[in-house]
């Protein structure tokens, strides 16, 4: 289904409109029964993207909006993914690199390509050089569930896939979480690392635990991720505690009187002052100290990051395992690593790191109750699939859109 060539530019809700004016862009609006029936914005641009101003801005001929994957490699590093959706929806560009880091590079593909909707998978694009982007642009969609990486304070539109993931990212969980019962990891580490037989010919000397009357922390994992573990915890006989900032369940949640699943209060701190404890986080604690396994399922912001860290950790049981499948930000790393080194826990289990991948000389790397990941969460090749096509759906709601309100997955607009 191609975009209809009926409005050049969205339409802008007076919020909008102002958010533009501070941004140094000024509109020309003209309202028609709540829809803008005629819209002109100008800006101040760069000189190698002043030539197309004339050309109808970046509508190709056929009436389609120019789209560009700022970094289209990141998602499709294998070439196996079908981008036929959104080639059918727009004059599509695809910049096949993993990351573009420096601002002027940045800026200077998209002034090239002038895209009415700019795509990018985690790649921070710093405001800096969103303030330098052709006026051209309309739609910032960010292929995934995180937005960190964008300046969330713009007036553009910003699209993320919120439910894409969900099962993929689930399945790690429990993948972590069923290997660590049984001491697999450990046992292959072994094998392959000192030619350890000795499990094979005399004593096994790994722990190993069945999962059913275990309980299972999720920190934060009231959403659809920590739900989801959960629905595949309580399948396999495990108790399941779930952390909120209200202590409760939202009204209709599955889980709101399951026998086998409690709720505590949780608003955590980043403090690592033990005596600065407040009965803000006792419900965090109460999970902490209770659960065989904990799962963080938290979003990064100015509120969780560094947040889980020693005064938490020490919290945990002697032989409880960390996952983490969210945001390594979320964590403390320095003080997660001290805690690994000292045996704190039996180990932790890390698809998300702060930087991806881990410095060169990060401890993440070499400690032995370590198990990392290369944040694989994403990257099934049905779950890439899956978010090329939901991502699809968002371009196609901006193109049929006839009001602000007929977007979808806006993350930093009030519609």
């Amino acid at each position: 289904m191609n975009c209809k060539p009926v409005h050049l530019i969205l339409p802008l809700s007076r919020n909008m409109a102002m958010l533009l004016t501070k941004n140094k862009i000024t509109s020309s609006l003209s309202w028609s029964r709540g829809v803008v029936s005629s819209c002109v914005m100008t800006a101040t641009r760069s000189s190698s993207s002043t030539a197309a101003a004339d050309n109808d801005l970046s509508r190709s001929r056929g009436g389609r909006p120019r789209a560009l994957f700022l970094n289209a490699s990141r998602l499709d590093y294998d070439g196996k993914l079908d981008f036929s959706r959104i080639d059918a929806l727009c004059d599509f560009r695809r910049n096949n690199v993993d990351i573009v880091k420096d601002v002027d590079e940045i800026v200077s593909i998209v002034s090239e390509h002038e895209p009415e909707i700019l795509i990018t998978k985690e790649m921070k694009v710093p405001r800096k050089a969103l303030e330098r982007f052709p006026s051209s642009l309309r739609l910032l969609c960010e292929a995934g569930t995180g937005y960190n990486n964008l300046p969330t304070t713009t007036a553009l539109p910003i699209c993320n896939v919120p439910t894409y993931s969900t099962d993929a990212v689930a399945q790690l969980v429990i993948t972590y979480l069923m290997n660590f019962s049984v001491s697999m990891l450990e046992q292959q580490r072994m094998l392959h690392r000192d030619n350890d037989r000795s499990n094979f010919t005399g004593p096994f000397t790994l722990p190993l635990n069945e999962l059913g009357g275990k309980t299972l922390g999720l920190v934060g994992g009231s959403g659809r991720i920590g739900s989801r573990v959960a629905d595949i915890a309580l399948a396999l006989g495990m108790n399941v505690i779930i952390s909120t900032r209200t202590g409760a369940l939202h009204s209709g949640h599955r889980f709101s009187d399951h026998p086998s699943v409690r709720v505590v209060r949780s608003n955590p701190t980043t403090t690592t002052n033990d005596d600065n404890d407040n009965d803000n986080d006792d419900g965090l604690i109460e999970l902490l100290s209770e659960s065989d396994y904990v799962s963080l399922h938290m979003p990064l912001n100015n509120e969780t990051r560094g947040m889980f860290g020693k005064r938490y950790i020490e919290r945990m049981k002697p032989t409880a395992f960390l996952i983490n499948t969210s945001r390594g930000g979320a964590c403390n790393e320095n003080e997660l690593i001290e805690c690994l080194r000292n045996k704190t826990i039996a180990g932790a289990g890390l698809d998300v790191t702060v930087s991806e991948p881990p410095a060169e000389d990060s401890e993440l790397w070499t400690l032995s109750n370590v198990w990392l990941t290369p944040h694989t969460g994403w990257r099934r090749i049905e779950t890439r699939q899956r978010l090329v096509d939901m991502t699809a759906d968002n371009i196609e709601a901006y193109c049929n859109a006839q009001t602000e309100s007929d977007l979808i997955n806006v993350v930093n607009i009030n519609k």
